[in-house]
């Protein structure tokens, strides 16, 4: 679960290799992530045989993909999530009930302002809805879990498939120990193995 698409996305101007489709943007990190746990040998570009790509991969592993925010303004053109006003977000809950299947949520990105997580929170909160997230492990990633109609869902913060999240992964304790051990280990690498635990 994420935010939303950079706006090119939207005004339909992409670029050589992004591929039209959730998570498609060629300067995320999601499908390469994902490429490299699942060998998936994917194509970037805007085709429609990347798309099917994808969709088949996500179908056959039963893995749903859905943003959390239905729209949003930005002053500022860019895929930046502190840029977004006037949120509207989507009925999350509604999405679960209709989903009986699902049992984690995996947001790609934490609690910060405007991640998806913050999002989420702000969702059960204005839901009137008696529905909150109970720590599972305060650890990285970040696990909770919730009851939904008697039904337990675990959530599970990543750490952002985007550059952004670079400064973040850097600062953290695990990260410097493996890069100490190999120099060759970089912010991807520390994604696959986290991404990999939960995919």
């Amino acid at each position: 679960m994420g935010t939303l698409p950079p706006p090119r996305f939207t005004q339909r101007s992409l670029k050589e290799r992004d591929v039209d489709f959730c998570y498609g943007s060629q300067d995320g990190l999601l499908w390469p992530i994902l490429d490299r746990i699942f060998d998936l040998e994917l194509i970037y570009d805007n085709s429609h045989e990347a798309i099917v790509q994808r969709k088949d991969f996500l179908r056959k592993r039963g893995i749903g993909i859905c943003d959390v925010v239905e729209s949003s303004f930005r002053e500022k053109i860019d895929a930046s999530d502190l840029g977004m006003q006037n949120v509207e977000l989507r009925n999350m809950l509604q999405i679960l009930r209709n989903h009986p299947k699902i049992e984690t949520l995996l947001f790609t990105g934490g609690n910060s302002k405007n991640g998806p997580e913050y999002f989420f929170r702000r969702h059960l909160k204005n839901s009137e809805e008696d529905i909150k997230l109970k720590i599972v492990d305060n650890a990285p990633p970040r696990i909770h879990q919730f009851i939904l109609d008697g039904r337990l869902i675990k959530t599970v913060s990543l750490i952002a498939p985007s550059g952004s999240a670079n400064m973040a992964i850097g600062s953290n304790q695990l990260y410097k120990q493996l890069k100490a051990q190999n120099p060759a280990f970089n912010t991807l690498d520390f994604r696959v193995l986290q991404y990999k635990e939960f995919f």
